[in-house]
């Protein structure tokens, strides 16, 4: 027996500490937005669990600058200038189509891509990332990092009640609905030569007013989307993303207590903050040390939300399926679970299905992947207050747990030796 198939052989082991771990953070803890004092208070004291029973020689505590409420403040910008603009399809079309353009350019540059578009027009908070490394014994040939996120999300009201179908539906129409009006509007500024004036049958057709007339049925719609997150209420946040979190503090424990020290291979964990704030922790992360980690090979393997085995899968692209995962990595992590007879598939995050911090990696040149066990038609755990630690799977942590330390003993003897 291997010294990394004693710790798989405990994978069970492994599961209940981080579900104890989860428990006691969720319980005892303040709750984990992002930029709060309760993401800063869970990131200190995961760092002194990383030292103090760990072996980290390394566990840095490190903060940046960021404005959390921009990620989802962009809907105020984007739902106003829809609206308005279906109140001036009847007056200046041509104007009402470039504000709702507008307003879909927001929602593509900050949400569809995570850029800082509109942060300034929000409160600067500041948020926390952990840098922790465990040494090797001799000469540094390789480096495997393994990271989670431990901010945790605002509530989204109609996810909890209704659930993922419902809320995703409810997004769409909304979409769809400014859509129709922008390029009504577009027709009608074009029919009209773009003079303003009141909109009415004789100047604008009867077909295209009353085609106008019957889009007012998205408002309604459009006017719920106001609320479809309460930034008041913080969820637990326990499989997103306190399960990532603590895959990679178990392996190192693990190995801690079974006494392994690695010769050439050194192993670390990232925590980076605020992901769900639109990855500005991760991004933050890669800006502070861009060049620190190119001096042998280095893999950082992104883990969000553990929660359930028939989703455990790779994903190869990320960012709304904008950007590409490092292949070898990915594929490695794949061949792991084949080796282990754990079933893992190839996914991706889909368009309108948001980001792991792995793109925020790959995007910045560092050779990375995203593992996530959940599914992308979302269920109703998914940033809501039943996200608890009273709804964590022992048994998905422990195959994602055992293929991530096959995945290390892969590497290990692939680049370490």
């Amino acid at each position: 027996m291997s010294k990394y198939d004693r710790l798989i052989e405990k994978k069970a082991d492994s599961a209940q500490y981080m579900v104890d771990e989860i428990t006691h953070i969720c319980k005892d803890m303040p709750k984990r937005g992002p930029g709060s004092e309760g993401e800063k208070v869970a990131c200190e004291y995961m760092a002194q669990v990383l030292k103090e029973q760990c072996g980290c020689e390394r566990a840095d505590v490190e903060s940046f600058k960021e404005n959390p409420g921009s990620f989802l403040g962009w809907l105020y910008f984007t739902l106003t200038f829809a609206l308005a603009g279906m109140i001036l399809y009847f007056f200046m079309p041509a104007l009402g189509a470039a504000i709702i353009a507008l307003g879909f350019v927001i929602m593509v540059v900050q949400f569809g891509f995570y850029k800082k578009f509109i942060d300034f027009c929000f409160p600067e908070k500041t948020g926390h990332n952990v840098t922790a490394i465990k040494k090797c014994k001799g000469e540094v040939k390789a480096r495997i990092f393994f990271n989670g996120h431990p901010d945790a999300a605002w509530n989204w009201p109609v996810n909890e009640r209704f659930g993922g179908a419902v809320y995703e539906a409810h997004i769409a129409s909304g979409v769809l609905g400014a859509l129709i009006v922008m390029i009504l509007s577009i027709i009608a500024a074009v029919k009209t030569g773009g003079v303003p004036g009141v909109a009415s049958p004789e100047t604008y057709g009867p077909a295209l007013f009353w085609c106008g007339i019957a889009s007012l049925i998205f408002a309604p719609l459009l006017i719920g989307l106001y609320f479809m997150w309460d930034e008041n209420t913080i969820v637990d946040g326990a499989n997103d993303n306190l399960t990532g979190c603590y895959m990679g503090i178990a392996i190192l424990k693990a190995l801690k207590d079974e006494g392994i020290e690695l010769e050439h291979t050194e192993v670390g964990v990232i925590l980076s903050g605020s992901e769900e704030a639109g990855l500005r922790g991760a991004k933050a992360w890669c800006e502070a040390h861009k060049d620190e980690f190119n001096d042998v090979p280095t893999w950082i393997l992104s883990y969000d939300t553990i929660h359930e085995s028939k989703f455990l899968g790779v994903n190869y692209r990320d960012l709304n399926g904008t950007v590409k995962a490092d292949k070898e990595v990915s594929d490695a992590f794949m061949a792991a679970a084949k080796e282990l007879d754990i079933a893992c598939q190839k996914t991706w995050v889909p368009p309108l299905g948001g980001a792991t911090d792995s793109a925020a990696f790959a995007q910045a040149g560092f050779r990375a992947t995203g593992i996530t066990a959940l599914n992308h038609v979302l269920e109703d755990y998914y940033h809501t207050r039943k996200d608890s630690y009273d709804n964590l799977d022992k048994d998905c942590l422990a195959d994602c747990y055992a293929i991530s330390v096959k995945c290390l003993e892969n590497f290990e003897e692939k680049y370490g030796k």
